[in-house]
């Protein structure tokens, strides 16, 4: 036998226990009561007609009913039938740029910890959906291939910083080559990738890999983060002194959003662009209006034990207990 919540067969002990325990303190306490009234030999002359035994029987029908009312609640379970159970969902691929230009605080606290809060959010909606993460800079790097295992993706995300990818630089080209490789296969469909960067693509052919994208059916999201107007990089100079980035000249390195790019590499992949904000990053946006409403694909099939419910037994039994003991009169015959 199963049962759909075991949590009521402790409460069905415990119940059991108290109906025991109360049934001996009301007898005692009635007796005390009854011998305060009047003498103990004479209790039997003024309550000729009642009949102890039937009282019992009473109490008992009624905490028999009760127990099996919360037996019922546990759900048991037996006889099963088997039932092919689909899971469906789409395969989504975040690529979230880790490269220095990342570290402005345009967006709070900064634009990489703003992105890794925004994903944790994303992840807590998924239900199916199969998820992976690419790390990008100058070179891009699968930090977790496609899974279910929300878990271990928020893992591999928190432990994702400017420091995964050694080499220095932005490349959104090596980011989408990096997601072709890893939507393997002929399908044509159920491929997302949703860019978040500032969009400064400093190597390579960003559009050049964006058709190739389209080619393998994979419909690029991007999301922009950041600012038109640019931002400072903060940075830790040799003294150990905050500072902010400079180039090989000296001269301060300001970030600038680069949103004519990105919005060129979602149309190029049928896909659409969002510039996230302080307030509303755009991600759960994105998610709930566009890329839920995407075709999935049967992810996996398999057949489960389907057990039948039987708690309507134990129900009628406890309705019927409850007929029987209204209908038992506690007076002798």
């Amino acid at each position: 036998m199963y049962y759909g919540d075991m949590r009521y067969i402790s409460i069905l002990i415990f119940a059991a226990l108290f109906i025991i325990v109360f049934y001996f303190w009301a007898m005692k306490r009635r007796e005390s009561l009854m011998e305060r009234f009047a003498d103990k030999n004479m209790l039997g002359g003024i309550t000729p007609t009642v009949s102890i035994a039937r009282k019992v029987w009473k109490m008992a029908l009624i905490g028999s009913a009760f127990l099996l009312c919360i037996f019922a609640l546990a759900r048991p379970q037996w006889g099963f039938e088997w039932q092919e159970i689909k899971r469906t969902g789409l395969d989504i691929l975040m690529a979230v740029d880790v490269s220095k230009s990342m570290l402005a605080r345009d967006v709070k606290p900064n634009r990489l910890e703003r992105t890794k809060l925004a994903v944790k959010d994303l992840v807590k909606k998924l239900s199916g959906d199969r998820i992976g993460l690419i790390a990008f800079a100058g070179t891009a790097f699968l930090q977790c291939p496609l899974t279910i295992d929300y878990n271990g993706f928020l893992l591999a995300l928190d432990d994702m910083n400017t420091e995964t990818i050694p080499r220095a630089g932005t490349s959104i080209s090596g980011a989408i080559k990096e997601a072709i490789n890893a939507f393997k296969g002929p399908e044509k469909k159920f491929k997302v990738l949703v860019l978040i960067t500032d969009g400064e693509d400093l190597e390579g052919d960003a559009m050049s890999a964006a058709n190739e994208a389209a080619q393998a059916g994979i419909r690029i999201y991007c999301i922009g983060v950041g600012t038109s107007g640019g931002e400072l990089i903060p940075a830790i100079d040799d003294r150990g002194q905050r500072a902010y980035l400079a180039d090989r000249a000296g001269q301060v390195v300001k970030t600038r959003l680069n949103e004519d790019l990105l919005k060129k590499i979602a149309v190029a992949t049928g896909g659409s662009y969002v510039h996230a904000t302080q307030s509303d990053f755009g991600l759960i946006l994105l998610y709930d209006k566009v890329i839920s409403k995407l075709e999935k694909h049967d992810l996996e099939t398999k057949m489960k034990k389907h057990y039948q419910e039987r708690y309507q037994i134990f129900l009628g039994i406890a309705i019927a207990l409850l007929v029987i003991e209204s209908l038992f009169s506690e007076r002798k015959r």
